[in-house]
């Protein structure tokens, strides 16, 4: 509950900062003039939609299981992180396809309107709050293991690096002349490939997780070299290993001597039980089945 409690803390952190940068970038790019300023403007409108999708889904990642979800409610967490790369895409592909746009329309003879200063300062400002909030966010995000604020402390400064980009084109603009106001575009279409960059970044491992991937083969040693330091254990195989959330699930069969009794045996896999569970999380989810070991 502690943890639900910090994600939607700084989640709630996020969405009022978002509220405020997206009523000011756009009230800028409307009377400075900035085309860029708007698109960034509507950039931070998709922030609301991620922060959203992490305050719902964080607090029902955080139920415990019940009847219709035996194994938690950690992918829903999971489920919130992919949707985040989804919008850090669609938002990436927008601002690409928006500066191509005006880079083609300058190559064709057009001339860009000029931004005026209000639209720079609109910039700075949301730079500075973006970048503050992204760390923040992945601060609270790496201390609660938690990829869905991690992925949105991502989208923080997705937006970040948008308003550097629509700064040095604004600056570009304002400074250069019109001849160089073709920065602006150019900025936005470098800023998009950083901003899809980390949306496959982000998206890959959930998409992973949602398949049932095994978890990776350090961890599955760890698993391994965990079960075989129990004095009893012969030898373990049938390994299978999945990320639920931040939870991990082991399968496992273990070879245990065939004269040992049946409480024995079970108090073998309860010992082991609380060794993983120890070393990966109280939460763990493990079902280690017992086979008597026969020599052949």
């Amino acid at each position: 509950m502690n943890r639900v409690k910090e994600a939607r803390k700084v989640t709630w952190v996020g969405f009022a900062v978002n509220m405020v940068l997206t009523i000011l970038k756009i009230i800028a790019g409307f009377l400075g003039k900035s085309t860029a300023m708007v698109a960034d403007g509507i950039h931070s409108l998709s922030d609301f939609i991620t922060d959203l999708f992490v305050i719902i889904f964080i607090g029902i990642s955080g139920k415990e299981k019940d009847e219709d979800h035996r194994y938690g409610h950690g992918k829903y967490e999971t489920f919130a992180t992919l949707l985040i790369s989804l919008a850090l895409i669609l938002v990436g592909i927008g601002i690409f396809w928006s500066g191509l746009s005006k880079i083609i329309q300058v190559v064709n003879g057009g001339v860009l309107e000029q931004p005026t200063y209000l639209a720079l300062f609109a910039a700075i400002i949301s730079i500075i709050f973006k970048e503050a909030l992204f760390w923040y966010t992945k601060i609270v995000g790496d201390k609660i293991k938690s990829n869905a604020v991690i992925a949105n402390a991502w989208h923080h400064r997705s937006d970040a690096f948008s308003s550097i980009g629509t700064a040095l084109g604004i600056s570009g603009a304002i400074f250069l002349g019109e001849t160089w106001r073709i920065l602006d575009p150019i900025a936005g279409v470098i800023v998009s490939f950083f901003i899809l960059k980390v949306a496959f970044e982000l998206g890959m491992p959930s998409i992973h997780e949602l398949l049932e991937k095994s978890l990776p083969l350090e961890t599955e040693k760890s698993i391994i070299e965990t079960i075989e330091a129990h004095p009893d254990v012969i030898f373990q195989h049938n390994l299978k290993t999945r990320k639920i959330g931040n939870i991990f699930a082991i399968d496992v069969h273990i070879k245990l001597d065939k004269d040992i009794s049946f409480v024995k045996s079970h108090d073998v896999a309860t010992e082991i039980e609380i060794s993983l569970r120890e070393k990966f999380g109280a939460k763990t989810v493990t079902n280690i089945h017992t086979e008597p070991y026969v020599k052949k």
